[in-house]
């Protein structure tokens, strides 16, 4: 069985593809649950291709979706297995970022992560984890895996937008501040922004924001 992980492709509105968002679901969707967010920002991301792929395992809570690793209080898994499920899914997906910049052709700082619940939590700990900087990481909704080890493991430091729902039933609000000091403590240039009364999901002025935050770190005038 290939390890590669099934994706979408949207390629961009000018046919220049001359920089990448890898969108990354969270947990139970999959990758068409963020692609369509790729309507509203092409057109003001002209140059960029989006690609979404699945998560590498279906999910134990949702057999029509996948999962990046188990989370024991949702399916029933162990501490261990969710542990082991985050390293395993990170290889992959490390693994993917290296085959999409050598599909498109792309240098790494020309490719953005952009996760939501689940893929933040994979961004969060895959994009710091790469010799080679990336453009940027967006975060909606997440958490940072394994604080502690951020400072020690980190080989780059991508600027990191974070934005949380003040109303998120799912994953604490408080787990924005949690991760913008660890990664602010380990010398990452740290973004955020509340979506007041939102709560587990992409509220309109957190994408705006987001798409500043692109736009900037991809260099758009």
């Amino acid at each position: 069985m290939s390890d590669d992980l099934e994706f979408q492709r949207r390629a961009s509105v000018s046919g220049a593809d001359s920089s990448v968002v890898i969108f990354l679901h969270g947990y139970g969707a999959d990758g068409s649950d963020l692609l369509g967010l790729a309507e509203p920002l092409a057109p003001h991301l002209p140059d960029t291709v989006f690609i979404a792929p699945n998560a590498p395992d279906r999910s134990m809570a949702n057999p029509m979706g996948f999962q990046w690793f188990p989370i024991p209080w949702i399916d029933g898994s162990s501490e261990s297995a969710a542990g082991e499920g985050l390293l395993r899914a990170a290889r992959r997906l490390d693994a993917f970022i290296d085959k999409v910049l050598a599909d498109e052709g792309l240098a790494p700082d020309r490719l953005m992560l952009f996760g939501f619940s689940q893929g933040t939590m994979m961004s969060l700990h895959v994009a710091p984890r790469r010799i080679d900087p990336i453009a940027g990481i967006v975060g909606f909704s997440g958490r940072l895996m394994m604080a502690d080890a951020l400072a020690s493991d980190a080989m780059s430091r991508p600027p990191v937008l974070l934005i949380h729902g003040d109303a998120d039933d799912v994953v604490p609000f408080g787990e924005m501040e949690i991760a913008s000091k660890a990664l602010q403590d380990a010398e990452f240039d740290v973004y955020g922004h509340v979506m007041q009364g939102t709560g587990h999901g992409i509220a309109p002025d957190g994408l705006s924001v987001a798409l500043t935050f692109m736009r900037s770190f991809f260099g758009v005038e």
